[in-house]
């Protein structure tokens, strides 16, 4: 299988994208080809090529993908072993190399997700599916009644590491919007649990609560980075300013490592969350310090695979001719033979350009990975999860 359109490609995948904003609903891409998975080389010998055509512009200058690619999370998920095993012993192994996920990437141009002067965007998703899904004779099903938010994703790990499982739940069901509606949830961002264990397996005081710094990261943004202008309701969502350009050398701590381009203000594909959360929760916005017991983090700063340097960034993913990923779910590696690289399908920079004109941003979302959307955007196939931006249509 050598392109798209391949007599030897049996089955082929199509998705839509839309533009909602109000009650208005813009069709973007109708019939777009998702990418096949990485079969292996044998079947596919140049998957690069193959999955570059999957790339399709979108009018305005946006561009759109949907496909495999590999996880672009890196992180020792023994975090939530005692975390990383009670004394620290279970760090430096990438749990996630060597996995694939299915990803949906889109460029929007800035000018799309802003509104007025204010360069701040807030943004969120979430997954719907019908009240009620019915079981057939036949064995076939369908589904019916309303479609319901089952669940969402912003600020990555917020879901997983700060909102307990009590509240769960609550949580999934709502929007951004009415975060401020459930005082358990406010309370849990002002008086987070993961430092209070913290505290007691390793002995490294919690800080002091109400955590100011906490809720401004996670619910109204930071005065000065990405706090939108006027009174805003707090609401959990992963900001970004919009004004800010791409750094130039990257910190994998972002604003920590005193990198503005990085996460929280976004999220770039390698920032390193974990690390960056835990030092959080332990106060290192608050004291501009990093907690030096807890530096080293979870030992594993980089993905198992470089990111591309041109849409959609995210790895090209292992194929059925490697090795897979690891068996045991703890050793680093995976396998694979995921390049890094890929014909250059841009139709324009992520960065500013010269002539002062609006930039176009990387966008991108992955399953159990990076969430960022345009205003009200949703991809969708069969029924939609939609894709919602401050202010919250």
């Amino acid at each position: 299988m050598t392109s798209l359109d391949d007599e030897n490609l049996l089955v082929t995948q199509t998705y839509t994208l839309e533009k909602i904003t109000g009650n208005k609903v813009e069709t973007l891409l109708e019939g777009a080809p998702v990418a096949p998975s990485h079969v292996g080389d044998a079947s596919m010998p140049d998957y690069a090529a193959l999955r570059a055509e999957a790339v399709t512009g979108v009018e305005g200058g946006g561009l759109s993908f949907a496909g495999q690619a590999d996880d672009s999370f890196f992180l020792d998920l023994r975090v939530f072993d005692l975390l990383y095993g009670g004394d620290l012993s279970e760090v430096g192994a990438d749990t996630l190399s060597g996995y694939n996920v299915n990803s949906v990437a889109l460029q929007v141009p800035s000018a799309e997700l802003t509104e007025g002067d204010d360069p701040v965007v807030g943004v969120w998703s979430t997954t719907e599916r019908p009240t009620m899904r019915v079981q057939n004779a036949d064995g076939s099903q369908r589904y019916r009644g309303n479609y319901v938010q089952m669940s969402r994703l912003g600020m990555p790990l917020v879901n997983e590491l700060v909102v307990p499982a009590g509240l769960k739940d609550a949580f999934n069901a709502l929007p951004p919007a009415k975060d401020a509606t459930v005082p358990e949830v406010v309370d849990r961002v002002n008086d987070p649990e993961v430092p209070q264990l913290i505290e007691a397996i390793y002995g490294i005081p919690a800080p002091e609560a109400p955590r100011e710094d906490i809720f401004a990261i996670f619910l109204t943004g930071i005065d000065g980075l990405n706090k939108p202008e006027g009174k805003v309701t707090p609401g959990e969502m992963l900001r970004l300013n919009t004004s800010i350009p791409p750094a130039s050398e990257p910190n994998r701590l972002g604003v920590l490592g005193g990198d503005t381009a990085g996460f929280p203000n976004g999220r770039r594909l390698a920032d390193d969350v974990v690390d960056i959360e835990i030092q959080a929760l332990e106060g290192a916005v608050r004291t501009g310090e990093l907690v030096e017991a807890l530096a080293a983090g979870d030992a594993v700063d980089e993905n198992d695979l470089p990111f591309q340097e041109t849409f959609p960034y995210l790895t090209l993913p292992h194929s059925g001719s490697g090795d897979g990923a690891p068996t045991d779910g703890v050793s680093a590696g995976g396998g694979g033979t995921a390049a890094s690289t890929a014909p250059d399908r841009r139709d324009a920079a992520a960065a500013p350009s010269s002539d002062g004109s609006s930039p176009v941003l990387p966008v991108s979302a992955a399953l159990f990975g990076v969430v960022l959307a345009g205003l009200g955007d949703r991809a969708r196939r069969h029924r939609p999860g939609r894709c919602s931006v401050w202010p919250p249509c």
